[in-house]
């Protein structure tokens, strides 16, 4: 298996680039690239200036990318912590968060102390009860402090995804509960207010989901026939749904392309006397269509933008791409999913997508080991 990352890279965290007399084309990588040293089982995880990767075939250790990477000898700071035998790894802009087979450590990227800032002892764990950061017994770690935060027992967490200021949680019994700001309907409740407990997600009650993800002010959740289910905001077209700034922009640049046209003598089109429906603000769940052929398989949020993986190892991006983090090759933003044709010809099926704020992590492998073995279920 093997990862590739496209998007924001002004801290090196997908690639090493040469310095260039565009400052734009050192902060931005365009075209999907392969991550050094990633052939293999690994996990990935990405904040907006850094990326943790988890390596899983030897030691079992994480790795830095990005902003301070060198903050110790190992590329991993403070200088005192030791990954190995780490399991799960999740990271922000401030914390770095493990798991051990017996512990939990949450660590201050901004401190010198020699010791976590939270930990957590794991006492009688089965291999039943594996630990899938950023839950953690008894509750999950947040972004920022307070790291730990409790959820109630009754909820029976089975993944949790945490937003710019919002939580998506999905149970084990397949329901869904978000919490936090819902300014931009990211809550899914309907309106714009926001909830300090967890709250059902009604209109998808009755409807069994197996995945969820959170943006920046977006959520997304795949039910188990595979639909994605969206809402929130979509000024970048995020949520794949129709974009008034973006069809606005499209049609701006289409009128300039076709000026030689429209004279003084009034040659120019008539307007489309039906008017187009946008969404800016989705407040309750919509379903999208991404591939009409298959399911899908995974999905991650960015800030502004959104990833799926079919089923049948295609990956479509839509949203906002002004840092290439679609994989189109261009810097433009979609408001409707689009399939990232590098992969389907460098004959590469895509196993899994993590995304981070500005960029996007893919894993992909070729497609003739496919026909000897079954596709790898996502290490996330």
């Amino acid at each position: 298996m093997r990862w590739f990352g496209f998007g924001f890279n002004a801290f090196a965290q997908i690639c090493v680039q040469e310095k260039s007399d565009k400052e734009e084309s050192s902060s931005a990588v365009r075209v999907p690239t392969q991550l050094k040293n990633h052939v293999g089982r690994s996990k990935i995880r990405a904040s907006w200036s850094r990326t943790a990767s988890l390596f899983l075939d030897e030691d079992r250790r994480v790795r830095l990318a990005g902003f301070s990477a060198s903050i110790s000898g190992e590329s991993l700071g403070p200088a005192v912590l030791d990954t190995r035998g780490c399991e799960d790894a999740v990271i922000s802009e401030t914390h770095l968060t493990l798991a051990f087979p017996d512990r939990i450590e949450s660590w201050d990227l901004q401190s010198k102390d020699e010791a976590p800032s939270w930990r957590t002892e794991i006492v009688h764990r089965s291999q039943s009860s594996d630990v899938h950061l950023p839950l953690v017994p008894g509750g999950y770690v947040a972004s920022e402090p307070p790291i730990f935060r409790p959820l109630p027992s009754h909820l029976q967490a089975k993944s949790l995804a945490l937003g710019g200021g919002h939580a998506i949680l999905l149970t084990a019994a397949g329901a869904v509960y978000t919490w936090g700001q819902g300014s931009h309907g990211q809550l899914g409740h309907g309106g714009l207010i926001p909830e300090e407990e967890p709250r059902t997600v009604e209109a998808l009650w009755g409807m069994s989901m197996r995945s969820v993800a959170a943006g920046g002010w977006h959520s997304v959740c795949i039910g188990d026939g595979g639909d994605l289910y969206v809402w929130g905001w979509n000024e970048s077209g995020q949520l794949g749904l129709p974009s008034r700034g973006l069809r606005k922009t499209s049609r701006q640049k289409s009128d300039l392309q076709a000026g030689g046209l429209c004279g003084s003598v009034g040659t120019c089109p008539a307007e489309d006397p039906h008017e187009e429906v946008f969404i800016s603000i989705q407040a309750f769940p919509a379903l999208v269509d991404v591939s009409p052929t298959c399911e899908i398989r995974t999905v991650s949020c960015g800030s502004r933008h959104t990833a799926a993986v079919t089923t049948t190892g295609c990956l479509y991006t839509w949203g906002w791409g002004e840092y290439g983090q679609l994989g189109h090759q261009t810097t433009a933003s979609l408001d409707e999913p689009q399939c990232v044709e590098f992969f389907r010809n460098e004959n590469l099926h895509v196993v899994d997508v993590v995304c981070g704020p500005w960029n996007t992590f893919a894993a992909a492998v070729e497609k003739e080991v496919l026909d000897l073995k079954n596709v790898p279920e996502s290490p996330l």
